[in-house]
């Protein structure tokens, strides 16, 4: 056996007996080496009684070495790769799990975040240049039609652009971030919370094939593994560290893609929520996250999604309405317009005292405003010209 190949086995066994994410065995790992660690371990040294229960407990159901060895037969026959620290496709942004501190965590989950110790990745395309320029797109899996279009609107606008939209494979917004992405030809990965082999749900069984055909079906858990409920919150810290940004589409007041935006805002990612309607038990979540994190930005389309996530800053048009001719005017000739009367001719000497300006300022804005067609002179005055006939910017 090589050297990788011992290292690869190693991370594989470790995983197989804590679930991912524990710290005080990626803090082994990093003194020991993951063949130590694994060594430690087996026989019985944890640092701590609680991972010494935990290894002894799970090492009853088998030897954690043979169970590696041949989950690594088994991927090896299903056409899926395993990816260690120090592979060229590994993605170094999930090391900045190694900070990840979430605030007054307790349970398990929001504790134990650590980085992976490998990833199975069923698929053609490199890990980390899948994820290199990638963005989250989560919410919830009972999903509004109102969700599932922004959703896959967005999907299909980031694949468009270039980019590789990322989620965890789950029916609602995911499936509908999963599904744009595809129809734009562009390049989607699936975060799992078991095995790339399983799908789950089934009912997007189809779209698993089709993400693992043009993109990437990834995972902590070898193949077989089954998605127990824990899973699915441990996976989502990989979202969050794995990609530039994640955007919150619809979720209710407890969800996990709740936790996958807390993830990212706790890394300092771009955290984008869209709002919803204010009447949606779907968009309460979304709405919880603006008012309780200064950090997450509202977005309301891809141009802003774009503009948190864009390497070059690409920034988002200020929405605005509809340019008028007095758009181009100072001050001064804007309060003349505003001054004439609506249907009436009116003299320059009391069109000024309307206006509240100096006859001279009158006549000098006068010829400025017959040019852009917005007056028009007559042989008693002056007249305002209807706004159906007067002049549009170029453009407009």
């Amino acid at each position: 056996m090589s050297t990788n190949e011992e290292l690869t086995l190693a991370r594989v066994a470790l995983t197989w007996l804590t679930e991912p994410g524990t710290r005080s065995v990626h803090d082994l790992v990093d003194e020991l080496g993951p063949v130590g660690a694994l060594d430690l371990l087996l026989d019985g040294g944890a640092p701590q009684q609680a991972l010494r229960e935990s290894v002894a407990a799970r090492s009853r159901a088998g030897d954690a070495r043979v169970i590696a060895a041949e989950a690594l037969h088994r991927a090896d026959r299903l056409g899926v790769r395993v990816v260690i620290p120090g592979d060229d496709e590994w993605p170094g942004t999930v090391r900045s799990l190694c900070t990840l501190r979430l605030f007054e965590a307790r349970r398990r989950v929001d504790v134990e975040t650590a980085p992976p110790l490998c990833f199975w990745v069923r698929g053609s395309w490199p890990l980390a240049e899948a994820l290199d320029r990638s963005v989250a797109v989560v919410g919830s899996r009972a999903a509004t039609a109102y969700g599932t279009h922004i959703a896959t609107e967005l999907g299909y606008g980031l694949a468009n652009r270039g980019w590789t939209v990322v989620s965890g494979g789950a029916f609602g917004i995911d499936a509908a971030a999963h599904r744009g992405a595809l129809n734009a030809g562009g390049l989607t990965v699936a975060v799992l919370a078991c095995g790339v082999d399983r799908a789950y749900p089934m009912g997007n069984a189809a779209l698993f094939d089709r993400i693992a055909d043009t993109g990437l079906l990834v995972s902590e858990w070898p193949p077989g593994a089954e998605p127990l409920r824990p899973r699915f919150l441990i996976r989502n810290r990989v979202i969050a560290a794995g990609t530039r940004g994640t955007v919150l589409v619809e979720a209710a007041a407890r969800s996990g893609a709740t936790q996958t935006t807390r993830r990212a805002i706790a890394l300092g990612r771009p955290a984008m929520v869209v709002p919803g309607p204010v009447t949606s038990a779907m968009s309460v979540g979304a709405h919880e996250m603006l008012r309780e994190y200064p950090e997450a930005r509202l977005v309301t389309g891809l141009a802003q999604v774009l503009e948190e996530v864009g390497r070059i800053g690409e920034l988002a048009p200020v929405p605005r309405g509809p340019e008028r001719p007095t758009d181009l005017l100072d001050d001064d000739a804007r309060s003349i317009v505003e001054a004439m009367p609506r249907r009436n001719r009116i003299g320059v000497d009391a069109l000024a005292a309307r206006a509240g300006l100096a006859v001279r300022t009158v006549l000098r804005k006068l010829p400025l405003l017959e040019e852009l067609a917005l007056v028009v002179r007559r042989e008693d005055g002056y007249a305002l010209v209807p706004p159906s006939r007067q002049a549009t910017r170029p453009g407009t």
